[in-house]
Parts: C-alpha cells; sequence; structure tokens
C-alpha cells in the first residue's frame, strides 16, 4: 500500500503498509473542518489530482478520506446516509463534497471513506479531543450547548480500512462512525472524570446535533471486523488515548 501524506492518519496507517499493494490511501490535505483556506484547498486538490493520474496509469485504487460532519451533510432529520442529500453548510464540507466528485469523474476505483471525529495518537492539537484536554487543564472549557460528536478511533478506523481493502470494496462512499453521537458535555465530563479534575464551563450556543448512519459500514464489513460500537464506546475512545503512548508534540505538516 502506498500511503499520501505524513501525518496523523497516514503515521496510523503505518502497520498495513505492507499489505494491499494495488491500493493507494490518500491521507493528506487540509485536517482542520474549521478551514477556510483556500491556498490549503488548492493544495489538497492539486496533489489529489497528481495521485490519480498515478493510480490511473498504473491500475491502482484509491482511498480518499472525507468527513461525515454537519459540515458535509447539513442539517436533517434522522442520520445522513451516504444515499441522501447532502447539503454542506462549511467552505471544509464544500470542499470535500468537490474532491469526492473528482473521484467519480476520474475513471480511477475510489472508495471514499466519510470521517467521524477521530481520536488517537499523535494527534494534531487543533482537535476536538486535545483541544478539549488542553482547555480542561486550563481551568476553563469551552462548551457548545447542546452539541453532539461522534467519536472513533483511529485504530478502529485503520482496523475499517484493512478489512475493506480485503474485500476489495471499490467505488463506495461509507460512513467510518459509531453511530453514537454523545453530548460533547458527556465528553468534557469523562475527561475530566479520567484527569481528575473540574473545569468551569464556558458555554456557547452554537447547536451541532448532527448524527450519521453508520449501517452501510456494518454491512459491508464481516462480521469479525465490525468495531465494539456501542452507546458507550466513546468513554473507550477516550480511555484508549489516554492510556496509549505519549504523543508526540502536534505536527505542523500534512495530516
Amino acid at each position: 500500500m502506498e500511503i499520501v501524506g505524513r501525518g496523523f492518519l497516514a503515521r496510523n496507517l503505518t502497520p498495513l503498509a505492507a499489505a494491499h499493494p494495488s491500493a493507494v490511501v490518500f491521507a493528506a490535505g487540509v485536517s482542520s473542518a474549521h478551514s477556510t483556506s483556500e491556498t490549503g484547498f488548492a493544495r489538497e486538490a492539486a496533489l489529489l489530482y497528481d495521485v490519480l493520474d498515478r493510480c490511473r496509469a498504473r491500475g491502482r485504487k484509491l482511498v480518499y478520506f472525507s468527513t461525515c460532519g454537519g459540515g458535509l451533510y447539513g442539517t436533517g432529520d434522522g442520520p445522513s446516509l451516504e444515499s441522501g442529500p447532502v447539503f454542506p453548510t462549511t467552505p471544509y464540507g464544500r470542499h470535500k463534497l468537490a474532491m469526492e466528485g473528482v473521484l467519480r469523474s476520474s475513471g480511477v476505483d475510489a472508495l471514499v471513506l466519510r470521517l467521524a471525529y477521530t481520536v488517537g495518537r499523535e494527534q494534531r492539537g487543533h482537535q476536538l479531543v486535545p483541544s478539549l484536554l488542553r482547555q480542561i487543564r486550563s481551568g476553563t472549557v469551552r462548551v457548545h450547548r447542546d452539541a453532539r460528536r461522534d467519536l472513533v478511533h483511529v485504530d478502529d478506523v485503520v482496523a475499517v480500512v484493512d478489512a475493506l481493502l480485503c474485500r476489495d470494496t471499490r467505488n463506495e462512499v461509507v460512513n467510518v462512525a459509531s453511530g453514537f453521537a454523545v453530548p460533547v458535555e458527556d465528553i468534557v465530563a469523562h475527561l475530566e472524570s479520567r484527569l481528575g479534575t473540574k473545569a468551569e464551563r464556558d458555554y456557547a450556543d452554537v447547536t451541532d446535533d448532527h448524527a450519521v448512519s453508520n449501517a452501510k459500514l456494518l454491512r459491508l464489513l464481516p462480521p469479525a471486523a465490525r468495531p465494539g460500537f456501542h452507546a458507550d464506546y466513546y468513554r473507550s475512545v477516550i480511555d484508549r488515548y489516554l492510556d496509549g503512548p505519549t504523543d508526540a508534540p502536534p505536527t505542523k505538516g500534512m495530516p
């Protein structure tokens, strides 16, 4: 497997480097869902075009990481499905949707994985759990009132990539999420419990209770490869993050 990128996802995918020789995994580009950087979006697009040219010339399949956040799906009733409507509400969501469109018209076999809030070692500091940890340790944490987040551990993402490639899954768009969007307040509370501290809340009225369906993912995976998703899965994600190897300082390179 060729891994394009050198940041969080790319480093965690390294154990699969010797597997799946016909696959290229695109783990590079803009890493923040809050980004509005046209330069960053253009840089990712240019790199993706080059990688697609190589995949087309060599007959390789491409795995691309998109997002299943509200910035892509928009708001709506019920968990969002891959086959349902998509109404991006952020520049990042519009960029990811545009890149998915490039893949569809590229002539390259592609697997698009729309990731939930991925958590794990060597994660960059601006991402959700590291950011909340830093705020809690400072004594004050900002909490978006009524907001929910679906957390998934990066080790489970890697296992999903491996299992889907083993099944030669191609030309599919798949939500990679636990299926349980939990209140941010609950995530903060569990972090505080593990740290043995309590931070002052700075509440912001930014409602984002978006949820996605992982039914397609579970249908595509063999039973033995399905992660143990359940209502308290987010606690195990946080526990594995805190109990894992000490993270290296956040990098400034590509994700």
